[in-house]
């Protein structure tokens, strides 16, 4: 070999390689790359972009249906944005014992009202749209803080529409 092009195959690895039969080395790639995005797909769920509670006195989502004999004041849900366009929505109990999870499609983030309300930081409220189970909601971010609102207002619906990320 040439001195000027190093070798870049360790000689272990390589006689390794040629040991192994063509078939073997693709089965072998095959099943890399499906622990890859196997640790892709499950990596999101634990490692989310930002993660944020519902506030106490916020309606839950449509998606989320609560046991028998429960109540909203017996519950919390926590709900992680993904980097790649998701969202995921846990109920928990007072124990913190997992109800539920519902994952969700992010359809429209950061979208401002043209006129905000007064009384709110600026840039806020922020508003993000997301479908689950075939339910859409609108989620609104009042301030910068871990907490999250489902909003029903007219007014943000109909400029959501207008708004043309749907």
């Amino acid at each position: 070999m040439n001195a000027d092009h190093p070798k870049i195959v360790d000689p272990w690895l390589s006689r390794v390689i040629k040991k192994v039969p063509r078939v073997g080395r693709y089965l072998i790639l095959g099943a890399a790359v499906t622990i890859l995005a196997f640790a892709i797909d499950k990596g999101c769920e634990y490692f989310p972009e930002s993660s944020f509670q519902l506030a106490s006195e916020s309606n839950l989502p449509k998606w989320i249906t609560l046991p028998p004999g429960l109540t909203r004041a017996d519950v919390s849900i926590t709900m992680n944005y993904y980097t790649l366009g998701g969202a995921g929505f846990v109920l928990q109990d007072a124990r913190g014992q997992t109800l539920e999870k519902v994952n969700g499609t992010v359809k429209c983030q950061n979208f401002h009202l043209k006129n905000p309300p007064q009384g709110f930081p600026p840039g806020y409220p922020s508003y993000a749209v997301i479908t689950a189970k075939g339910a859409t909601e609108i989620i609104e971010h009042r301030k910068m803080e871990p907490v999250f609102y489902i909003t029903d207002d007219p007014a943000v619906w109909k400029e959501y529409r207008a708004f043309g990320c749907g």
